[in-house]
């Protein structure tokens, strides 16, 4: 007699079997031809992205057959003229990490299906749809359309596999280019890269950031040196001092008032920075000094440096090259020699005596 209990087993054992089989489930192999592949690319602090599919030329005519020009009506789907695919199977998307201007038009953040158009007198378009989950053309609807713009096609060299890449890389823009057979796409893709930055800043000190002093003494040193809202940049350092009141943040101050045509107020706080500077600090302060031209406050500040650290053999290579650049041969030397004679390390012994080989001292 069969047991009821193995015959309740094997059943289930075959429904399940036949539910896994029906669902069709495939283990993931290499997509042939036309692999996947992905190109990003930070501009400030925004990415773009685009995903896409790599069809290669195989001998075959592309332009005017593989790819028609103009604009052509789909066999299937929704039988409108459409756009190519920029690729190969599914939409090739662009992703957007932040508002971008892309050839002129203003484009929100997301992720936007990706066309082009090819005409035979090398001229194109460039299509972003906010229909980004389609295959190919088949589905393109114009009223879906984010932006359209023309674009001017270049020539290459000749490229096998249909690649995307960026050039021209700017701290605001750079050119995404699709590159196949011999011809070249450009679409220009730029971001307000200060007013993102500020933006973000905002944010990003309201959370975690907020509770240290290298938060706001970052925020407001990029306002200074980019010259952006400078009132702000005064209360985001006034926030780092009163956490932290050390050189950087109160050269950064000093900046800012600068700026701001409060000159006298400046150097005062410069000098309460200088008080409280590091042997690097000086030194560094001293190079910017030497930088603007101004060698007399180069000098006084690299003197206070070697009276503060006497037997830092950095310090007076630095002196002795603020005294050389400002032509006083005779202090340059002693100084050059007093560093060589605290056994400097091998970068700054090789500063000193290359200094005092041109100086004729040695």
């Amino acid at each position: 007699m069969r047991n009821p209990v193995a015959i309740m087993q094997a059943a289930t054992l075959l429904l399940i079997f036949a539910a896994l089989t029906s669902r069709g489930q495939n283990i993931t192999t290499p997509r042939i031809p036309s692999p996947a592949a992905s190109v990003s690319q930070t501009i400030g602090i925004s990415t773009v992205t685009v995903n896409y599919s790599r069809p290669s030329v195989k001998g075959r005519q592309v332009w005017g057959a593989l790819v028609p020009y103009g604009w052509n009506k789909q066999a299937f789907g929704a039988g409108n003229d459409a756009p190519w695919r920029a690729g190969a199977n599914e939409n090739t998307v662009i992703k957007l990490s932040h508002p971008a201007t892309i050839e002129g038009h203003t484009v929100q953040p997301g992720e936007y299906g990706l066309f082009f158009v090819v005409n035979q007198d090398n001229t194109g378009e460039v299509i972003l749809s906010k229909d980004s989950k389609s295959w190919g053309s088949f589905w393109y609807d114009p009223q879906r359309d984010e932006m359209r713009a023309k674009i001017a096609l270049r020539s290459i060299p000749n490229t096998e596999l249909l690649t995307y890449d960026f050039q021209n890389v700017t701290k605001n823009s750079a050119e995404l280019v699709l590159n196949w057979e011999k011809i070249q796409f450009p679409v220009k893709i730029e971001f307000a890269v200060d007013e993102i930055v500020m933006t973000n800043a905002m944010e990003e000190l309201k959370g975690p950031t907020g509770f240290n002093w290298e938060g706001y003494s970052s925020a407001a040193n990029y306002a200074l040196r980019n010259k952006l809202d400078y009132d702000k940049a005064l209360v985001w350092i006034e926030q780092a001092i009163a956490i932290n009141s050390n050189f950087t943040d109160l050269s950064i101050k000093s900046g800012l008032l600068k700026e701001t045509g409060k000159t006298a107020e400046a150097e005062s706080v410069m000098k309460d920075a200088v008080q409280v500077g590091t042997e690097n600090e000086l030194n560094q302060y001293g190079y910017q000094l030497l930088n603007d031209k101004e060698q007399d406050k180069a000098i006084a500040i690299l003197i206070l440096n070697t009276q503060r650290h006497p037997k830092s053999a950095n310090t007076f290579d630095s002196l002795g090259e603020a005294y050389a650049l400002a032509g006083d041969k005779k202090n340059a030397i002693i100084n050059f020699k007093k560093s060589l004679a605290l056994d400097p390390p091998a970068a700054t012994k090789a500063n000193s005596e290359k200094y005092l080989r041109q100086l004729g001292a040695m």
